[in-house]
Parts: structure tokens; C-alpha cells; sequence
């Protein structure tokens, strides 16, 4: 087909004008494969880039979506055939390279990473990048070597996308796991996912002390800002957080006394640009580790003509764990 249906982000005078529209296949950016989308997800990303409420988006026009699950429809990479399901996260798809709210996108074959078996893709996209991260994270506690043993760990932003898959993934991994939000409501999806305690978040929200009373053995901070500040000062000696996310801020207000005096350690997640054999990894444990039913009960879908609007909710905040789109 010539044109396709498509989200385009413009950039206007001022901000930018977001629309679904038909794209001109003729207009598709470079690259060795095309795939034929047929779903995506919404994460806060993409929710900042539709409402152009941080510089996410670098090019334009740009056709948003950070994540797709589709079909090869042709390609001159030697690692994939038409027919071929495939997955992709990040590189910076959706932000400088035409992106996933599109019926078609065109990419480079390095990017992608095949299907799990007995995955399929709306599952795939059910879990997104926002919970390929958190598997991320998880991975990067356990190299770290926290453990159960050790005592609880804290998931700030809890009832988001990536903190309900990192509750579900470290419940099942055996932690105790308190789970941090800002929505009393959602205190018994939070424990339908796994946890045991619910954690205001007005208790991580205000300027940190440089050490509090030591709370938890590790975390998975979704938050950035007072909030990872708080957790930093109150993980047990020789502990680790794993920052993932910025929702409340790209600052960080602490001392250096959680690390220097208690031993803690600081990890940092990337999912943008992670090396396809630690991305193929996390893939393979989501596959095997994530409970579908906590994935399908967290999950809730959306057509393209509705991502514009969701895309509001999620960076308002009113987005209760993730969103899958289908495309077409």
C-alpha cells in the first residue's frame, strides 16, 4: 500500500501538533527490514513525546512509539525473512527514527530480537519497554547481589506500567516488596500483584534527610527526583537502587552519605540502547518469569485513534499499569 495509517507529531509554532493520519510508505526512514506493526504499547515516554511535555522528540515529522510487535515483510539483513515475528525496544525509535504508532515502520535489522516461543505479541507489547526495563533492573539487583534474605524491596511508582511488572517480577523472585504510590486506591491491584506493604507516596516525596532509618535492602525507582533521594538515604548498608525512570524529575537531592557511610550503591538502567545480548536475556526471563495472569489483570487495550488521549492520561498520571495498542 502507498500510505498507511500513522501518528505524526509536527513541530509547530509554538510546541507541536500531533494527528493520526496517512503516511506516504514513500517517506519511511532507511533501513534493512520492514515490519508490518501490528501492536504497540504507551509508556511514559511516549506519553512525553506525544504531548511534547519534555524534548523527546528530535526529528520531524516523527511518527512516535518506542515499542512494536509485528510481522517482516521484507528485508536484506541476513537475520531475517518475510514471515519473521519480531520485537523492538528503544533505539531511539519513536525519538530521532520514525517510530511504532504506525501501520508500517521500517528499521534496522540489529534493532529487532525474535518473538519469545509461546509469546505472542500482544503479549509482547503488554509488557513493552516499560516492563522490559524493570526486568532490567531486576537483573541488575541480583548481579549486585540482593536477595530475599537480605529484607524488603521498595518499588516507587508502583501502580505505573514498569512498577507493576517489577512488583509482579520481584514477588515471584521471593522479596518481600513494598510498593510505593501516590494512588490509595490501587492498594489492592498493588497486592494482587504481590505486595505486602503499601507506602505512601508523601512519605518518599519531601527533601531527603542525608541518612533515615534504614528501611529496605534494595529498590527499583521509577520516580527519580526526593523520591529516589528518600530511598537512597533509608537501603540498609551495602544495599543497591536500581533507577530506571524520572516521572517526578531528572534531579537527584541527596548527599553522598548513603553511599560513603552506609555503603549503598546506585545502579543505573538503560533500555535505549542496552546490547542485544543482555535485551535477548531479559526477553527470555520475561517470557519464563512473568505471570500472564498478572500481566493480563495489569493490561488494558487501546486502538490507535485512542493513543493521542492516552497518551494525556499516562503523564497526568491516571494510567493504571500498562496499555497495549493495537495497530490496524
Amino acid at each position: 500500500m502507498a500510505t498507511f495509517k500513522a501518528i505524526r507529531i509536527d513541530k509547530g509554532d509554538p510546541g507541536q501538533t500531533v494527528a493520526l493520519t496517512d503516511f506516504d510508505e514513500a517517506d519511511l526512514m532507511d533501513g534493512d527490514v520492514t515490519v508490518r506493526v501490528e501492536w504497540s504499547t504507551l509508556n511514559y515516554k511516549d506519553g512525553l513525546a506525544l504531548t511534547g511535555k519534555a524534548p523527546v522528540v528530535r526529528r520531524w515529522p516523527m511518527i512516535p512509539g518506542i515499542d512494536f510487535a509485528g510481522t517482516v515483510e521484507a528485508s536484506s539483513h541476513p537475520a531475517w525473512k518475510p514471515g519473521d515475528q519480531v520485537i523492538l525496544n528503544g533505539w531511539g525509535v519513536g525519538e530521532t527514527h520514525l517510530g511504532a504508532y504506525a501501520e508500517k515502520c521500517r528499521v534496522k535489522g540489529d534493532w529487532l530480537i525474535a518473538l519469545p516461543a509461546g509469546m505472542s505479541g500482544r503479549e509482547a507489547m503488554a509488557i513493552g519497554t516499560a516492563g522490559y526495563t524493570a526486568m532490567l533492573a531486576v537483573m541488575a539487583l541480583e548481579r549486585y547481589g540482593v536477595r530475599p534474605e537480605q529484607g524488603p524491596v521498595i518499588v516507587t511508582g508502583a501502580a505505573g506500567g514498569l512498577g507493576s511488572v517489577a512488583v509482579a517480577l520481584l514477588s515471584r523472585a521471593g522479596f518481600e516488596v513494598l510498593a510505593s504510590t501516590g494512588r490509595p486506591q490501587e492498594a489492592d491491584y498493588l497486592r494482587s500483584l504481590g505486595a505486602s506493604e503499601i507506602v505512601e507516596r508523601a512519605e518518599l516525596s519531601n527533601p531527603a534527610r542525608p541518612l533515615g532509618r534504614e528501611r529496605w535492602a534494595g529498590g527499583v525507582d521509577t520516580v527519580g527526583s526526593h523520591t529516589l533521594a528518600n530511598v537512597l538515604s533509608m537501603t540498609r548498608y551495602g544495599g543497591a537502587v536500581a533507577a530506571c525512570g524520572l516521572a517526578g524529575g531528572m534531579d537527584l537531592p541527596t548527599t553522598v552519605a548513603p553511599f560513603i557511610l552506609r555503603g549503598v550503591s546506585l545502579l543505573g538502567i538503560d533500555s535505549v540502547m542496552c546490547p542485544k545480548p543482555k535485551r535477548e536475556e531479559a526477553w527470555r526471563r520475561l517470557a519464563s518469569e512473568l505471570d500472564r495472569a498478572k500481566l493480563a489483570a495489569m493490561t488494558r487495550e487501546i486502538g490507535l485513534d485512542d493513543v493521542i488521549a492516552a497518551g494525556r492520561d499516562i503523564v497526568e498520571g491516571r494510567v493504571r499499569g500498562r496499555i497495549v495498542v493495537k495497530i490496524g
